[in-house]
């Protein structure tokens, strides 16, 4: 497409926070003390180095935040990079460490979905934030950032802004702060996942369409750890596909705890209880809920007639050990992290509309309107469709009942081949996993999809190809009955399901190569590096890691290799994989044969 480049007047520099590791200085600061030097530009460039010249007086029309001088990046509207970086020293001992700075960002840009131009924050190879023009603002926000890992550490801190061929956008910061707190450090935090045990209850009906749902939904939950819960998150994913404050996802009404305002790109709400829970007691959470889908072929968008409806009810965050996640919403791949629970959703429409939906459902019908019940244990997430599809229905010889619906446009012929391949797929891939426990399986086909498939639990979007299917239903297993973080481990079910397909096809990955592209590059970084990087996310985390898992099998054996993975998922049944956890399992597997330099020479980290 044709971009302009915004005038260099008001040009901005994106950042990237890359901090290289070395011995920690001789004279630290202390506790309480904010360690970058020259954070508000005031005193010239020093001790900044990089792209220096992007440190310029505020004019009318781009101001500094405070004071008279601000970094201002890019906003070329050609291919264009620019750095800043300092090094710092962080004491060690200290309760905290939190770096704020002040953005704007301005861009020529209007898609709204598509990240041309970057703003990414690092520590090390660690990708700490990343922004784009996607989180364009009016006016200056502040960026917050918890550093408390580093403390005792001297780190490089790199401000990197990167701007695609055309449209420029410009990334404006200032007052930077890297602050740390007195006091003793905190106790080692509690690594249990909580809130557990969630019980979701939906009542929704659709217009005449299906793209606009209004109802009810309700979830009672669990403390499952030590240390009290006085609140829990609600994540609204599809507001992402939204213009927050204007959002397609409402939630109004809230019982059972106070509300507060949209956070994080209005994709979470914290919800404070009336008291903190204890240790194993439950608490229910209440609240209206609307739903517009948006116009496109999106895994939450409107394809003509047909609605797709993922992501869209919302569902709990996770505390943990690192605290609430509270990560971005991705478009370049998932975000989404939680535990498995229950969902008993009811949904009331139009007789002529069919609704594919995650979990087992029943049908009443009375005159021109249907209310379909669907109900599913052990999931991480409800997805349903809306629309006049075309159905066809197996049960596959391993008795689950597999179901295709086709928009129009899907041929008969084609829609019956993907209803014999999913049948097949689910049974290999149980064969090889462990038996498929959801009974049904719903399979949408479109061919529109601009993603190629996207999975939920027993439900899947998808085209018409003898390769995403079974890749989105290997999911079922690595996601779905064994969980991970997809936005900080994405390779924990991206790799494991193409890996998946590959044995499905037969394909037995021989002269597989990794080619690394820079040093910070591993195939266990998380969405944070991919965002930055998304020119490399399908060939490193899809690519790589299949070989990855080929090459495990290549060194440990393909029994070893075939009862290593079948073991672990029964280990991790409804549970959530990690990287160490892996990494612990194939060593065990491997007997004596150390893996230590297979993960370093795969850079596999954790």
């Amino acid at each position: 497409m044709t971009r302009r480049a915004i005038s260099a007047a008001l040009t901005l520099a994106a950042s990237l926070f890359g901090a290289a590791l070395v011995a920690p200085a001789a004279h630290a600061a202390a506790c309480g003390d904010q360690v970058i030097g020259n954070a508000d530009f005031e005193s010239g460039t020093a001790p900044w180095t990089g792209s220096t010249a992007a440190v310029v007086a505020g004019t009318s029309a781009e101001p500094a935040h405070g004071g008279s001088r601000l970094a201002l990046l890019d906003g070329t509207g050609r291919t264009h990079t620019d750095t800043l970086s300092q090094s710092v020293t962080l004491p060690a001992g200290c309760s905290s460490a939190t770096l704020t700075f002040w953005s704007h960002i301005d861009t020529q840009e209007t898609t709204t979905s598509t990240k041309y131009d970057t703003l990414a924050v690092q520590i090390g190879s660690d990708t700490v934030a990343s922004y784009s023009n996607l989180d364009k603002n009016t006016g200056y926000v502040q960026r917050s950032v918890d550093v408390s890992r580093y403390l005792g550490q001297t780190v490089t801190l790199t401000v990197t802004g990167k701007e695609d061929s055309s449209l420029a956008t410009n990334f404006a910061l200032d007052d930077f702060a890297l602050t740390t707190g007195t006091g003793n450090p905190p106790p080692p935090p509690d690594s249990t996942r909580t809130p557990i045990s969630p019980a979701y209850t939906v009542n929704l009906t659709s217009n005449s369409t299906g793209d606009t749902w209004t109802g009810h939904q309700s979830v009672t939950f669990t403390n499952g750890s030590a240390t009290a819960l006085p609140e829990v998150y609600l994540r609204l994913w599809d507001n992402w596909h939204g213009s927050c404050p204007s959002t397609p996802i409402t939630v109004t009404n809230v019982t059972g705890g106070t509300a507060s305002a949209l956070s994080v790109d209005c994709t979470a709400m914290k919800v404070t209880l009336p008291s903190p829970l204890a240790q194993n007691q439950s608490a229910t959470i209440g609240f209206d809920l609307s739903i517009a889908v948006p116009d496109g072929a999106d895994r939450f968008g409107r394809d003509g007639a047909y609605s797709m409806i993922g992501n869209a009810l919302p569902v709990l965050a996770i505390r943990d050990g690192s605290g609430w996640h509270l990560d971005p919403y991705t478009n370049n791949g998932e975000s989404f992290y939680t535990v498995a629970g229950d969902f008993d959703v009811t949904l009331v429409h139009p007789t002529s509309l069919l609704t594919p939906a995650t979990g087992t459902s029943t049908e009443t019908t009375s005159g021109s309107t249907t209310t379909t019940r669907a109900t599913a244990s052990k999931v991480r997430d409800f997805a349903w469709a809306a629309g006049p599809f075309a159905k066809v229905s197996t049960t596959s010889p391993k008795g689950v009942r597999v179901n295709v619906y086709s928009v129009s446009g899907i041929s008969s012929s084609s829609a019956n081949s993907m209803l014999s391949l999913a049948s097949d797929a689910v049974d290999v891939h149980a064969g090889r996993f462990g038996a498929y426990p959801y009974g049904e399986l719903d399979a949408v086909l479109d061919n529109n999809f601009w993603f190629g498939g996207m999975e939920y639990p027993g439900f899947v979007l998808d085209l018409v190809s003898n390769v995403a299917l079974p890749h989105e239903i290997a999911h079922q297993w690595w996601y779905g009955i064994v969980g991970d973080d997809e936005y900080n481990s994405p390779w924990l079910d991206e790799s494991f399901a193409d890996y998946a397909t590959d044995l499905y096809r037969g394909v037995t990955g021989a002269g597989c190569g990794i080619t690394w592209a820079s040093a910070d590059e591993k195939l266990t970084n998380s969405m944070a590096y991919w965002d930055a990087h998304s020119s490399r996310y399908s060939t490193v985390v899809y690519g790589y890691g299949k070989c990855t898992l080929h090459d495990l099998q290549r060194l440990i054996g393909d029994t070893a290799m075939a009862n290593l993975l079948k073991t672990y998922a029964q280990s991790h049944w409804y549970g959530v994989s990690t990287t160490a956890e892996f990494k612990a399992a194939a060593q065990a597997a491997a007997g004596s044969t150390d893996l230590t330099s297979f993960w370093a020479s795969h850079r596999v980290v954790g």
